[in-house]
C-alpha cells in the first residue's frame, strides 16, 4: 500500500508501509522515466542498505526516506550531495529536538552523530539511464537503533527526544529544499563546505581512515574544494575521496 501527497517544499511524496529499499524504488522509478524531485518514504524496509552494500536494519518507528533528483548537477559534482543532505538532516534534527542540537555532528563522508554515536546515515546513488538521476537515501534512528555495530549507534528516543518519523520528515523536506538552493547545482559548494566544517566531528583531531587496501592515521585537517578529506600525516597531506573514519 502506498499514498502520494505534495510536501511542504513542493516535492511529491510517496509513502509505503513496507518497501525493500527506498533508494532502489527511487532509482527504479527514474529508470522508468519518472522525474524528480520525488520523495519515497517507507515505514519499514525489508532490504535497506548502507554504503558498500552493508545492511541497514529497518524496523518500524525510524525514518527511511529517499529524495530522487533528476539531473541535479553535472555528474562530477553529484557526490557533494552527501554534504548537502548531511546539513539538511542536521538542520531538521536541531529544529525538532533543539536540546540535542549542541550534540549533533556530521561525520565524513555521510553520517550524523549524536555525541559519539551514529544516529543517522546517508547513501547517495546514481543512474545515467535514460537520464542522469540521483537518489539521496536518508535513515534516522528515531525510536530504536541496532546493536553490535562497528561504530556505536543510538536513537533519538534513547537520548530523551520523542520525535516521530512524520515530524522529522516534514522538517527534513523543507531543510533539504533550502540546502539544495544554497548548493546551486554545485556552484555553491564553497558555502556548503564551510557550513559542514562548522559541524564536523573530529576536525583538527587525530583519526584513522580505513581504505579498501590499507588504513591511514593522521590529523583531520578539513576538506578540499571537492569534498575530499584532507589527512595530515608523517608523509604530508593525503587527499582521500572515499573511506571509513574511526577514532572520533
Amino acid at each position: 500500500m502506498n499514498r502520494e501527497a505534495t510536501g511542504l517544499a513542493g516535492a511529491r511524496t510517496i509513502t509505503y508501509d513496507t518497501l525493500g529499499s527506498t533508494n532502489a524504488e527511487a532509482l527504479s522509478r527514474a529508470r522508468g522515466g519518472e522525474p524528480g524531485p520525488l520523495w519515497i518514504t517507507a515505514r519499514r524496509q525489508s532490504a535497506g542498505r548502507g554504503r558498500r552494500g552493508s545492511a541497514w536494519v529497518s524496523p518500524p518507528g525510524n525514518l527511511y526516506a529517499t529524495l530522487l533528483l533528476s539531473e541535479p548537477s553535472p555528474p562530477a559534482q553529484a557526490p557533494q550531495l552527501s554534504f548537502v543532505a548531511a546539513l539538511a538532516l542536521h538542520d531538521a534534527l536541531a529544529e525538532c529536538a533543539p536540546q540535542l542540537g549542541p550534540l549533533l555532528k556530521v561525520k565524513w563522508p555521510n553520517d550524523l552523530l549524536l555525541g559519539p554515536a551514529k544516529v543517522g546515515g546517508i547513501l547517495i546513488e546514481g543512474d545515467s539511464e535514460p537520464a542522469f538521476a540521483v537518489a539521496i537515501g536518508i535513515g534516522v534512528n528515531c525510536a530504536s537503533h541496532p546493536a553490535d555495530t562497528n561504530h556505536p549507534a543510538t536513537d533519538l528516543a534513547a537520548a530523551g527526544a520523542l520525535v516521530t518519523r512524520e515530524r522529522l520528515f516534514a522538517a527534513l523536506s523543507v531543510a533539504m529544499d533550502r540546502r539544495l538552493a544554497q548548493w546551486q547545482r554545485g556552484q555553491g559548494f564553497a558555502g556548503v563546505r564551510a557550513d559542514w566544517l562548522k559541524r564536523a566531528a573530529g576536525l583538527g583531531q587525530d583519526i584513522r581512515v580505513r581504505l579498501p587496501e590499507r588504513e591511514l592515521s593522521g590529523r583531520f585537517e578539513g576538506l578540499d574544494e571537492s569534498g575530499c578529506l584532507l589527512l595530515s600525516g608523517p608523509g604530508g597531506v593525503s587527499t582521500i575521496a572515499a573511506g571509513e573514519v574511526f577514532g572520533l
